[in-house]
């Protein structure tokens, strides 16, 4: 699904994003409740929410959220925090080195703002995260946002537009607040 792409509830690739929904929903419960420890639990259920590996060097702490997986692209040295929602269904990518702060939130999807046509279908973009960011805890990126490399997200941001690299966003529209 791209940014200019809509999505009609009751299609057939809605009915098949509904069933990753409920599959993926049952394997992220599971997830959340192993014990901390089990590290072959984590990697085997991450493998089946992910449709492949976890990256050997990415860290995520439990409890973690998805909606998809599929789309979820997770680089080397990725670090994601406790209670981290990813609604991944039009694409997700974090570069390498990105750090995401505990109950942050990234949404691909959403519904058209005409109350015709919200019913009826779904919208969305890709979310795209360049190398070496910071998001903070608590922050909202929304779809269709692109995040320039080593940028920070400051912690309770709402994100609906691009951020440039090496900038500091802040605040509940996020705006530039510093640049480097």
């Amino acid at each position: 699904m791209s940014s200019d792409h809509l999505m009609r509830i009751r299609s057939d690739e809605f009915k098949a994003m509904s069933e990753r929904v409920l599959r993926v929903t049952g394997l992220t419960s599971r997830l959340n409740v192993l014990p901390f420890e089990d590290e072959a639990g984590k990697a085997e259920l991450f493998e089946q929410i992910l449709g492949r590996p976890l990256p050997t060097s990415a860290t995520v702490y439990p409890p973690f959220y998805t909606d998809h997986g599929l789309h979820l692209d997770l680089s080397d040295r990725v670090f994601i925090n406790q209670n981290c929602t990813f609604l991944d269904y039009a694409g997700i990518r974090l570069g390498e080195r990105v750090m995401v702060g505990p109950k942050a939130t990234f949404i691909t999807v959403g519904h058209p703002v005409d109350p015709e046509e919200r019913r009826g279908w779904l919208s969305g973009g890709p979310i795209d995260v360049a190398e070496n960011v910071w998001i903070g805890a608590g922050a909202t990126i929304l779809p269709g946002v692109s995040i320039g490399r080593d940028a920070v997200v400051a912690a309770g941001a709402v994100v609906a537009e691009d951020v440039p690299p090496a900038s500091l966003v802040t605040g509940g529209k996020a705006t530039v607040n510093r640049r480097w």
